[in-house]
C-alpha cells in the first residue's frame, strides 16, 4: 500500500480548484485532474475517495482558511462598526489573496451538493458571528434582522464590490478598480442601514 503525498495532494487540491473556475464543476473529471496535476488517477484515489469526495474535502479546507483568516483579530465583544469593518476588511484580504478559492466555494453554493458540505462544514464563523450580532444587538447599535437579511445588507455591498474590482469593470461597463475611498462610502451607507 502506498502512502499519501501531502505536496501530491496539495496539488491536486489546487488543479482542482483551477479547473472548476474554468469548466465549472460539471467539466471535471477525476482524469482531468489527474492530468493537470501530472500525476496518476490513482494517486489521487489514494487521497480522495471520489470525485465528489474530492469537490467536497477542497471545499472544506477552503472554508477552514477562510474562516482562520475572516477571524483574524475579531472578537464577539468587539464594537459593533469596528468589528463590521474588520469583517470587511478581513474578507476583502481574503477574496484579493485567493480569488480562485472564493470563486469555487461560490460556484460550489450554486450546486446541490452545497446542502450536503453545509451539513459537514464546522459552524464556527457563524457561531462567531451570531454571538456579535446578539451583542451589538444587546447594546442598542444594530437592528435586529433575519439572518438572510442581515448578511445581504451587511456583506452584499462589499462583494458586489469585489466582483466589479475582479472583473476590472462595472455592470455599466466602465473601467472599476476599488479604491479605500469606495469601500468606506459603502461601508458608511451599510452602518445607516443597520444602526436602529
Amino acid at each position: 500500500m502506498r502512502l499519501k503525498d501531502l505536496n501530491k495532494e496539495l496539488l491536486i487540491r489546487q488543479k482542482t480548484v483551477e479547473l472548476v473556475v474554468k469548466d465549472g464543476f460539471d467539466g471535471l473529471s477525476m482524469h482531468k485532474v489527474a492530468k493537470a496535476a501530472g500525476v496518476s488517477v490513482n494517486t489521487i484515489y489514494l487521497n480522495f475517495e471520489n470525485r465528489e469526495d474530492l469537490i467536497v474535502q477542497v471545499y472544506l479546507g477552503i472554508v477552514n482558511e477562510m474562516d482562520d483568516m475572516l477571524l483574524k483579530g475579531f472578537n464577539v465583544d468587539m464594537n459593533y462598526a469596528e468589528g463590521l469593518k474588520l469583517q470587511w476588511k478581513n474578507r476583502l484580504a481574503y477574496c484579493l489573496k485567493y480569488p480562485l478559492e472564493a470563486q469555487f466555494a461560490e460556484q460550489l453554493r450554486s450546486t446541490p451538493l452545497y446542502l450536503k458540505v453545509m451539513d459537514l462544514q464546522g459552524r464556527r464563523l457563524s457561531t462567531v458571528m451570531q454571538k456579535f450580532c446578539a451583542n451589538a444587538i444587546k447594546k442598542g447599535k444594530l437592528k435586529e434582522l433575519s439572518t438572510e437579511v442581515y448578511w445581504a445588507i451587511a456583506f452584499g455591498p462589499l462583494y458586489q464590490l469585489i466582483k466589479f474590482h475582479q472583473q476590472k469593470k462595472s455592470m455599466s461597463g466602465k473601467k472599476f478598480a476599488l479604491t479605500q475611498e469606495k469601500l468606506d462610502e459603502a461601508f458608511d451607507q451599510v452602518m445607516i442601514a443597520l444602526t436602529p
